[in-house]
């Protein structure tokens, strides 16, 4: 397995220097490096190039990570933002080929997080999600991204996929739509199995060949090893099913900017928030996580 960390766990805005974070992450001993797709639009050619050529150099490979914004809903009930939604990971994928990036995930099928003032369409919002995915499957294959990750998150983030049972449905559906979507797979987080899940292990196994990238994270959102996930439950079912991929930690612990208010972080969930104990912390989860995993 390779093993990475989510840039956020740092930062407090959904942005950030990801050559830094490269030079961080490769000192910690992760092999990856996951950014948000969301700032990628605005970078030039020769930024692009300059952030392959760093990941390059500190051998960390990145992927991608996305909550789509409600302009970028390729499930919406309006056309317009769909066609809209899928002009933008047109270019998304393009930037994504020029910097080595051949994996995103997220609620890719829907938008995040989900405004429940508004009503809920979940026949609906599944249906056309299917048909925006099985499209985006094949532009995707175009700029070769292997995989297209239909992150499973929990009731109070998206309604479409809370479970394991959902992602694989629906991901089976993309596939009868367009055989040649194979790059679209499900995307489990231990985070979000926890609260929706009767058995973590059971998830996994359901998700089974169709698993293509896994996240990880204790219930009170700190890295792995500071909380109650059931790891070695986890092992055994990634090791049953043969999942060989990315395991990518994405902990949330600081208060404060758009992704603690997006996250509903409102204290801080260690007592050290400072970047020497934050970055301890990663090395020592990484080296737990390989243990409990890698086994």
């Amino acid at each position: 397995m390779e093993h990475g960390i989510y840039y956020a766990y740092w930062e407090r805005e959904w942005d950030g220097d990801y050559k830094r974070y490269i030079r961080k992450a490769a000192e910690l001993g992760f092999d990856i490096l996951e950014i948000a797709a969301g700032p990628l639009p605005t970078y030039t050619e020769k930024e692009l190039a300059e952030l392959r050529n760093c990941a390059k150099e500190n051998g960390i490979r990145l992927t991608v990570g996305y909550g789509p914004a409600p302009e970028n809903d390729i499930a919406s009930a309006d056309p317009g933002v769909r066609e809209h939604a899928l002009e933008f990971y047109k270019d998304l994928f393009w930037r994504m080929e020029k910097i080595d990036a051949d994996l995103i995930g997220g609620a890719i099928y829907s938008c995040w997080p989900i405004d429940y003032s508004k009503p809920i369409d979940k026949k609906g919002d599944w249906e056309r999600g299917v048909e925006g995915i099985a499209r985006l499957g094949k532009v995707g294959l175009d700029h070769g991204i292997e995989t297209i990750g239909m992150e499973v998150l929990n009731r109070f983030e998206n309604h479409v996929l809370n479970t394991a049972e959902e992602g694989a449905e629906f991901v089976k559906a993309v596939r009868q739509m367009e055989p040649a979507a194979v790059n679209v797979k499900v995307m489990l987080d231990t985070f979000h199995m926890n609260i929706e899940e009767q058995s973590i292990g059971g998830a996994i196994r359901t998700a089974g060949k169709l698993l293509g990238h896994f996240h990880t994270g204790e219930c009170n959102r700190m890295v792995p090893g500071k909380g109650r996930v059931p790891w070695r439950e986890i092992h055994d079912a990634l090791k049953e099913i043969g999942y060989e991929g990315a395991v990518v930690m994405e902990p949330f612990v600081i208060p404060g900017g758009t992704v603690g208010k997006d996250i509903r972080i409102w204290r801080n969930i260690v007592a050290d928030t400072s970047e020497d104990a934050l970055d301890r912390d990663a090395k020592e989860a990484l080296h737990f996580q390989r243990y409990m995993l890698d086994r």
